[in-house]
């Protein structure tokens, strides 16, 4: 007899997130900041793609938090977070061919870990791919969830930068 596999649960509005850390880039230098600095104290806005340089992330996700970030800034958003599973050397060359500065923070879940953590990871081992984070939006104050939007496989609809301003 096989035990029950408890199904992890998708994190929700009202949860706290919970502790982990990520990998970013400071002065060119792979560094880590784990959530207790990244959401503590502040009302962060953090979007997630399945993967930078794919189509979709780079011309139809990460283009509209570019071109909203000041909106999305005036609306009380402390910091503008776009996470990928990917290392942070592809985070880096991402942020730069996308002509992106500090006015949004790039972090990487190298190894899906956080995303795991969170119940938003998504199998895309079917197109060479592996495990990747689904693709979603969420508002954190102070680490506790305040609005989340996640968009089913293949769809890039709820956690567009103009969705999260229609519910800011």
């Amino acid at each position: 007899i096989k035990p029950n596999k408890r199904k992890k649960m998708t994190i929700q509005i009202g949860d706290t997130l919970p502790e982990g850390s990520f990998n970013i880039m400071l002065d060119d230098k792979p560094s880590e900041i784990d959530t207790g600095d990244l959401f503590g104290n502040k009302n962060i806005l953090l979007f997630a793609v399945p993967g930078a340089f794919t189509p979709g992330c780079s011309l139809n996700h990460l283009p509209g938090f570019i071109s909203n970030r000041s909106e999305l800034y005036s609306k009380g958003i402390d910091q503008i977070v776009c996470l990928a599973v990917n290392d942070i050397f592809v985070m880096s060359a991402w942020a730069k061919s996308q002509n992106i500065s500090n006015e949004i923070m790039m972090i990487s879940d190298g190894n899906c870990d956080y995303t795991k953590k969170i119940g938003l990871e998504i199998d895309s081992t079917a197109f060479g791919m592996g495990i990747r984070s689904r693709r979603y939006a969420l508002v954190a104050n102070d680490s506790k969830i305040t609005q989340l939007f996640i968009d089913e496989p293949g769809k890039i609809e709820l956690s567009t930068a103009e969705s999260v301003l229609s519910n800011l």
